[in-house]
């Protein structure tokens, strides 16, 4: 194809980019690198980003475990683990002290990858967690002791752990807040995507002053970019403006595939591997390993 035209100009670039990730090897991290992916702003990507971010990392080799603590369990979905209501999951970490390796399952379609579903009861843990005996750091004892049980059996340690929140500020995503050390925030290139981000970053100081000072705002994802337009590249460079050092390189575009994927009950990664969608999450996660 002729290299000058749109669409074969967009080809060679995209061989380059994966000729790029094909050198790249990612190494593991030096302790377990806890994530929490969230933003109170809803449908900017962030159990897409979860999921695809997971298996990325997972594909090349990093032992990764997804946490679902938000009720609509979609991050579960994408991932193919059964989560109805008959299937223990993370709200019985949460209320009724079940151990974290008991509710975890293998992803079908990806190796190395595990996930602790969530079910609809997540839905009333909000309340429930309320009457609890430090209901802020139940997660992050639960996942505190599996660490030590993988190690007591003699199993590699985790190296990632991606916790998918609600889109709100309840006693859910406070758990995770307090269970992680780094925060993944997915921000739509739109118009109101800064909207909202100020009061996720107060709340997320409240966090750090409170409740977990080891907590810091890591890695900014630009998610359903649209080089069309300009109003994308405005959004992308005011974000880059105002966080210089935690945006990532890599664009998330639009994508039909990324969209697809999570009705066939995969992440972009297995369900169209080649697709734009699936490069430019291995990019991200790439770059994420590499800070």
């Amino acid at each position: 194809m002729d290299a000058s035209s749109p669409i074969g100009s967009q080809l060679a670039h995209e061989t380059k980019r994966r000729e790029r990730l094909s050198e790249r090897k990612l190494r593991k991290p030096g302790s377990t690198r806890i994530f929490t992916v969230s933003n109170q702003k809803g449908g900017v990507g962030k159990t897409t980003t979860t999921v695809n971010i997971a298996a990325a990392l997972a594909a090349s080799g990093l032992n990764v475990l997804v946490i679902d603590i938000d009720p609509q369990g979609n991050a579960s979905t994408a991932l193919g683990i059964e989560h109805h209501a008959d299937v223990e999951s993370i709200y019985d970490v949460l209320i009724n002290d079940v151990p974290l390796k008991d509710v975890i399952k293998p992803c079908p379609d990806v190796e190395r990858l595990e996930c602790a579903p969530a079910t609809i009861h997540l839905a009333g843990a909000e309340i429930e967690l309320v009457s609890l005996v430090a209901r802020e750091q139940r997660l992050r004892r639960a996942i505190e002791l599996y660490a030590k049980e993988r190690a007591a059996q003699g199993l590699e340690r985790l190296d990632y752990i991606f916790i998918d929140c609600p889109p709100s500020l309840g006693l859910l995503t406070v758990n995770a807040f307090c269970a992680a050390t780094e925060v993944l925030i997915p921000i739509q290139c739109e118009y109101y995507a800064l909207e909202g981000l100020s009061q996720l970053l107060n709340n997320i100081q409240m966090i750090q002053k409170h409740l977990n000072a080891d907590l810091e705002v890591s890695t900014i994802l630009l998610t359903m970019y649209d080089g069309r337009t300009n109003l994308a590249a405005q959004v992308a460079a005011e974000v880059r403006e105002h966080f210089p050092n935690q945006v990532l390189e890599a664009l998330v575009p639009r994508s039909v595939r990324i969209s697809e994927a999570p009705s066939y009950q995969q992440t972009v990664m297995t369900y169209d591997p080649s697709s734009t969608g699936a490069l430019s999450y291995m990019e991200a996660a790439a770059e994420i390993a590499e800070r």
